[in-house]
């Protein structure tokens, strides 16, 4: 520490100096006198790997240069509690965010990087009606205050991106491409994503996510059967969508993905054809690639009508002549009804784990859109209109795969709608026990009249009718008498609480005497002292989530963060005995009010002494 404080940083993770660090970690020797990166010592360090010739596979499209700036550019803007929308707010780890999910992103970065085990999304289909996300990311968050009527300005308004528009993919591209890759940032090793499209944008989507996350990351495209009647009013009838899987590492998820357990559809080849009493079995070929058999895996079989049956052509047994010989003792080879058919091995439905994913998704297993569309009509009455909901089966069947009921784990969906994945998330973690916490992101979008003005209203009363038709239901209690966590705070985006200096004002004297005296007042007048809390708690790098104690000491509040690793005084009029106080209690870092020294520089002197001598790690001001 020096003499003064450090000024805590208001901005979202600066990404490209984190990917900057990352690389300078990797190859120490490529750091240039004043910390950048010398590239010709990097391909030096790289060798024959570097490719530095112009023409070379890959995707491009006007804009795409902009996405990276738009990534690289953080966010000022902040997240303010509801604590009036929400359900259990004090206890609850759920999040609902109601803001661009652009901005929102960004703000998560700090706090939530690599902590998200899974990730869906329903995108825009770029159907030409689509609403759509503003095409200049340059101005994101103060579009979506103008958007909101938080700020009098006119500007830029999100609207559709009809096909007409000669940008019409670009636009999309656009909107996928930055989220995307600041979605990544947020999964965990052994993470998966999800993302639903249809047949417009798939090939684009598909090429996307390989560039972002890695072709062999670019795992499976489920098919969905979304619909289970014909209609023969199309030329051709759509009756499916897709469902793309990206994962962050495949090995990683390959080692943590769950098989899905026994299904009625799954199971109706089991059957019991002889009245076995180890239940129901089905046949199983007992031959194998003769490629790299053994000679014990090339015998002649008998079968008890007396037919001699070898191995077919270019194939083996599965198992040698002893192995076959025990398995026949016990009951575990069938030659059919009739003892003649060539011998398969039993094997029976009790000895199921589980079964492997598959790319089809009939309607049977997982639900179609008329039964989505039921599900949301009896939590919220048809006043609720939503085109494209998805049915909690699908999304059920997704987490069951990439989550364990066992953890806490998170899941994320920036593209929320009604709450699809939360009321899933909910259902499945009564179903198994689990406690599976979740994040929704959701444009306050209009819908055009009703008793909801926004798609976030919808989502947010969705949720609310969810747990209390659950709650009713039963207790709520897990096996081990934890309680499933039924609740979700209200976070809304907004700009900062604390005005930032303004760099490009006038340099005249009127104009440089308003900004001082903001500065020195910088906290916006409409902002409680949750909100100052819960942006410092964000921009700390702590989810909003986290522990939360009040402390009171020399009559003042103190607020003790994850049980003292920060500690965070709002006060207006801090003094000597506080500030020893505080120190007192040796937290990790220390975040005060600079407002609260009331320009007093020898006090602020002491406090950063006096914490230096007691061991705290950071002290900084806002």
């Amino acid at each position: 520490m020096s003499d003064a404080p450090e000024r805590l940083d208001l901005q979202s993770l600066d990404i490209a100096e984190e990917k900057r660090q990352e690389l300078l970690d990797i190859f120490p020797e490529v750091r240039t006198e004043d910390g950048k990166i010398d590239f010709e010592r990097l391909k030096l360090a790289l060798g024959e790997t570097v490719d530095a010739g112009r023409e070379r596979y890959g995707m491009t499209w006007p804009g795409k240069a902009d996405c990276f700036k738009t990534i690289q550019s953080p966010s000022l803007g902040t997240l303010r509690p509801c604590p009036e929308e929400s359900v259990n707010f004090d206890t609850t780890e759920n999040l609902i965010i109601e803001g661009d999910n652009l901005e929102v992103l960004k703000l998560l970065q700090k706090s939530y990087l690599g902590k998200v085990k899974m990730i869906y999304i329903d995108p825009p289909y770029n159907t030409g009606n689509d609403f759509i996300y503003p095409d200049n990311f340059s101005e994101s968050l103060q579009t979506y205050l103008e958007y909101t009527g938080q700020v009098d300005t006119e500007g830029r308004k999100f609207g559709t991106n009809t096909d007409s528009d000669g940008r019409f993919h670009t636009k999309w591209l656009n909107t996928l491409h930055t989220r995307l890759y600041l979605a990544r940032n947020l999964l965990r090793d052994d993470g998966a994503l999800f993302i639903s499209i249809d047949d417009r944008e798939l090939d684009n989507l598909r090429k996307l996510v390989a560039e972002i996350y890695g072709e062999e990351n670019a795992l499976a495209t489920f098919v969905w059967q979304k619909k289970y009647s014909r209609d023969n009013r199309p030329t051709v009838g759509t009756v499916h969508e897709y469902i793309v899987l990206v994962t962050k590492n495949s090995e990683s998820f390959a080692r943590a993905r769950n098989l899905l357990p026994p299904s009625e559809e799954s199971t109706r080849v089991y059957r019991n054809p002889n009245n076995d009493p180890r239940g129901r079995w089905r046949p199983v070929p007992l031959t194998a690639q003769a490629g790299h058999a053994t000679a014990s895996q090339f015998y002649e079989i008998v079968s008890p009508s007396g037919v001699v049956h070898t191995p077919p052509e270019g194939r083996c047994w599965g198992v040698s002549e002893d192995t076959f010989k025990q398995m026949r003792a016990q009951g575990r080879i069938w030659f059919g009804k009739d003892g003649s058919s060539q011998p398969n091995l039993i094997r029976y439905l009790t000895e199921i784990e589980g079964f492997v994913p598959w790319t089809w998704l009939p309607s049977t297993e997982v639900g179609h859109t008329d039964e989505a569309m039921k599900e949301l009509y009896s939590l919220l009455g048809k006043d609720a209109d939503f085109e494209t909901p998805k049915p909690t089966r699908l999304l059920r069947h997704f987490v069951q795969i990439a989550t364990n009921a066992a953890e806490d784990e998170l899941v994320l969906d920036f593209f929320a709608g009604t709450g699809t994945m939360a009321d899933s998330l909910l259902q499945q973690n009564k179903h198994d026990g689990g406690n599976r916490k979740f994040i929704l992101v959701q444009l306050p979008e209009p819908t055009g009249g009703g008793n909801y003005s926004t798609i976030a209203e919808i989502t947010k009363e969705r949720v609310r009718r969810v747990i209390k038709k659950l709650d009713e239901e039963e207790t709520g209690k897990l096996p081990a008498g934890l309680p499933q966590d039924r609740g979700f705070r209200v976070f809304k985006l907004a700009e900062s609480n604390f005005t930032p200096w303004n760099a490009s004002l006038p340099e005249d004297p009127d104009a440089l005497v308003s900004q001082l005296e903001l500065h020195v007042d910088h906290i916006r007048d409409d902002r409680t002292q949750d909100d100052l809390l819960y942006e410092i708690l964000l921009k700390s790098g702590f989810p909003l989530t986290t522990k939360v104690e009040p402390l009171t000491m020399e009559g003042r509040t103190v607020y003790s963060v994850a049980d003292s690793a920060l500690f965070i005084c709002l006060e207006r009029e801090l003094t000597l005995e506080l500030i020893r106080a505080m120190a007192a209690r040796r937290p990790e870092r220390v975040v005060c009010l600079d407002e609260g020294f009331a320009g007093n520089d020898q006090l602020k002197t002491n406090a950063v002494l006096i914490f230096r001598d007691k061991g705290v790690a950071a002290f900084k001001t806002v």
